[in-house]
């Protein structure tokens, strides 16, 4: 049993490393494209610190809306938990609550209020 453990703690830490390391490519592919569109060489060492400072961010982001889903009692996140971590940005947030009323109004009524609306007719 614990080689199966270790077996799937190695698994799981290939696919982190795999993540992270397709997370900075497409960090430094951003950089180095927003460097010519601007008309800036970013040079070797920003790149790599501008990418690693990004996965940082993008970790921490993780968990605190890891944390913000358990605090509310649920075991997913939201687009509430996204709009709250960006509290601190209020660009951000106000773009982010923009974001999530256009997937609202796009979003078709769900199962759960169809359900209740069919249940409603059938006892007419």
């Amino acid at each position: 049993m614990a080689s199966d453990m270790e077996r799937d703690e190695e698994e799981e830490e290939s696919a982190s490393e795999i993540l992270r390391d397709r997370f900075r490519l497409s960090t430094i592919s951003i950089v180095e494209a927003e460097g010519k569109k601007n008309g800036v060489q970013i040079s070797e060492p920003i790149v790599a610190c501008v990418s690693d400072l990004a996965f940082k961010y993008a970790q921490q982001l993780a968990k605190d809306l890891e944390l913000f889903a358990q605090h509310a009692g649920r075991k997913s996140v939201n687009m509430e938990d996204v709009i709250l971590s960006a509290h601190r940005n209020d660009h951000l947030a106000a773009s982010l609550r923009s974001v999530s009323n256009d997937l609202k109004a796009k979003e078709p009524q769900s199962e759960r209020k169809r359900k209740k609306n069919t249940r409603k007719e059938d006892k007419s």
